[in-house]
């Protein structure tokens, strides 16, 4: 079994390139929807497996007695193996198939889920959220591979920004369905526990489902790169794709590892990792303990993933069209409208009182302004590097934003079961440092101001 799908994890072999202008074109315009729509669906269920503890974390800490502390050590423990393996996952994504790689990474996630739900012991429930960790590292890597691979430098920037509203859709609808779901008890199965096998069994159900939507890279189906379909190779030649005479070394030391650019972009991405975890995973609890009810707590992380949504798409196109596809220039305004933004919530905290309306209005503006940097410093770390290595480059400030991440956890958690207050001085501090980070390169002409590393792996 194991052989079989380390067999089906190989890339898939380049077929006879399509010399046919017409089916080339027509080839290209379905395959990069089919990919791309089903690439998109397969995020959003990621996201069903990834926030679903978040979303019964107030009925966990209830039910089973568990304290913010250890619930936050489950999230750290999480974010610690998702990082580490998004790592792994995106050198290992750049020598696989993607089709197989996602599909086996959400399938495994659905039923870790399940697993999840069917736990009381909280050391138990570590063990099988750290292992979601793992396999939750095995979604992006891959969506980074096929964005660079079916899409071209010039168009790219829109649709990675596109794509990564997956983030906000599934993370949108996953606390509305637990909130739904959590207040009915079915053969004595109670409400959280029925939320994590729902999120879990809709996963599995996708990942059979891409297993046969999904694809490799264009050569495996007889197409040329993208570079030469869009004519943006400058020597006029058509690049061939070869991922498999790539190594390990080329890809992690001369293409990211010796990159200063893609260092800088992980420093900064550990900072809004904090603060986009910890309103993402802290917020229900803080409006529960201060008289909201349950819906319209979890209504308020529907709006922060609404405004995420619009300010992932309006980042992509900002970046593109207005400055020119330089991506640090709106990451610095939108750290600024962080800083903002927690300033007005950290005011209302401090007045022991704040209305749905302010509280949806916040939620909103957090995340409008905390998704442009997500997105675009991901995308910033891909572009930099030859894209054969773009996986590994997404995955390496990745490992730095789940760092960050991992830190909204336990050590989050114990300032809570203290005071609100030292978790909202966190929350500002990190935002002034992302801001401090991103500001100076808002003022470099383009990316090349930052030293470059050798370019020999378009040469494979």
């Amino acid at each position: 079994m194991f052989q079989h799908i380390r067999k089906k994890l190989k890339p898939a072999k380049n077929k006879p390139t399509i010399t046919d202008p017409n089916q080339i074109a027509s080839a290209y315009k379905y395959w990069r929807m089919r990919i791309f729509i089903s690439m998109y669906t397969g995020y959003v269920f990621f996201y069903f497996t990834r926030k679903s503890f978040a979303s019964v974390l107030y009925e966990i800490n209830l039910d089973l007695g568990i304290s913010c502390k250890l619930l936050g050590l489950c999230g750290t423990v999480f974010y610690v193996c998702y990082g580490i393996s998004k790592f792994i996952s995106g050198m290992l994504s750049d020598i696989s198939n993607p089709r197989y790689f996602m599909s086996f990474g959400l399938i495994i996630t659905g039923i870790l889920n399940i697993l999840f739900g069917m736990s009381s012991s909280i050391y138990f429930m570590i063990l099988i959220w750290g292992a979601n960790g793992i396999f939750q590292g095995w979604g992006w890597p891959p969506v980074a591979k096929q964005l660079t691979h079916w899409f071209a430098k010039k168009e790219r920037g829109t649709w990675w920004s596109l794509c990564s509203t997956s983030h906000n859709v599934g993370g949108g609808l996953i606390p509305i369905i637990c909130a739904m779901v959590i207040p009915y008890t079915i053969a004595g199965v109670t409400g959280w526990r029925l939320a994590m096998f729902i999120s879990g069994g809709l996963c599995i159900a996708c990942g059979l489902i891409l297993l046969d939507r999904l694809r490799d890279i264009p050569t495996s189906l007889g197409l040329p790169s993208i570079e030469a379909f869009k004519e943006e190779d400058s020597s006029g030649s058509q690049v061939i794709d070869a991922p498999s005479s790539i190594t390990f070394k080329e890809i992690l030391f001369e293409h990211v590892l010796e990159n200063k650019f893609v260092w800088v972009m992980a420093f900064s991405y550990f900072f809004v990792y904090v603060v986009r975890t910890g309103m993402n995973d802290w917020t229900i609890t803080y409006l529960v303990q201060n008289g909201f009810d349950r819906v319209s707590a979890g209504g308020s992380i529907a709006w922060f993933e609404v405004g995420g949504f619009i300010g992932t798409l309006l980042a992509g196109w900002a970046s593109d069209y207005i400055f020119s596809g330089r991506r640090a220039p709106f990451s610095a305004i939108c750290a600024l409208g962080i800083i903002i933004t927690l300033y007005f919530f950290t005011e209302a905290n401090s007045n022991g009182s704040i209305g749905v309306y302010r509280c949806y209005s916040l939620m909103f503006a957090m995340g409008f302004f905390i998704f442009g940097p997500q997105m675009l410093i991901g995308l910033a770390a891909a572009e930099y590097v030859d894209k054969k290595a773009a996986g590994t480059a997404n995955g390496f400030v990745g490992c730095f934003a789940n760092a960050g991440a991992a830190m909204a956890g336990a050590p989050l958690g114990m300032l809570i079961d203290n005071s609100w207050n030292a978790y909202f001085s966190v929350l500002m501090i990190c935002s002034i440092i992302m801001f401090c980070i991103l500001f100076p390169l808002s003022f470099m002409s383009d990316r090349k101001s930052l030293p470059r590393v050798k370019q020999n792996l378009s040469k494979a």
